[in-house]
């Protein structure tokens, strides 16, 4: 398994490069991200993602071990190939990526050319708990308040013999309306609302 490259970058277009090592010239399919950092003639390295077909054995190219978690990430959804992978993380910064995917706002991973409704839905529900890490952290910390928010309202209504499935929902609308919402206030608007 090729875990890395590292040599002279001998062709590049935004979509792939040839990296040349040691006479060998291997050809690599790479995000935009990844292609505006590279230039031609230029020593380079690459983390490298080889996967393996009955018909071909392909290279897949990333700046930073992050790009390649993410890829990796996205091509283990069902209905995601490397092609749809690429071409979302050229679409998108990881962090954009990953709050998209939290927010489940899946319009916005729509915008990547090929990937439809039904795929960007899978994506936030395969990828929800894995892509925390790439989201920006000052996001993840007011995520994280909400969720200790919700989890403690949610708790002081099943004391009040409400189940947790059924204000659940409720307390996803509220708090995404309104994220600076307290205990509290969330309790009450969960009660106005059941």
């Amino acid at each position: 398994m090729i875990f890395s490259l590292q040599g002279i970058v001998q062709e590049l277009t935004p979509t792939y490069a040839v990296i040349n090592v040691q006479g060998v010239g291997y050809y690599v399919g790479i995000s935009l991200m990844t292609s505006q950092t590279l230039t031609i003639n230029q020593e380079t390295f690459l983390f490298i993602q080889q996967i393996i077909r009955e018909d071909a054995h392909l290279l897949f190219g990333f700046k930073t071990r992050s790009e390649k978690e993410m890829f990796n990430l996205l091509i283990s959804v069902n209905g995601v190939g490397a092609v749809s992978a690429l071409i979302l993380l050229s679409t998108l910064a990881l962090d954009e990526i990953a709050s998209a995917i939290l927010s489940r706002n899946s319009a916005l991973i729509q915008k990547a050319k090929g990937i439809g409704a039904k795929t960007a839905e899978r994506i936030i529900v395969d990828l929800k708990d894995k892509v925390q890490k790439f989201s920006n952290p000052e996001e993840n910390i007011s995520t994280l308040a909400n969720n200790k928010v919700k989890e403690e309202s949610l708790s002081a209504l099943e004391v009040l013999g409400i189940p947790k499935r059924m204000s659940e929902k409720l307390a996803d609308r509220i708090i995404k309306q309104n994220p600076e919402i307290s205990i509290e206030e969330l309790v009450k608007q969960i009660l106005k609302n059941i």
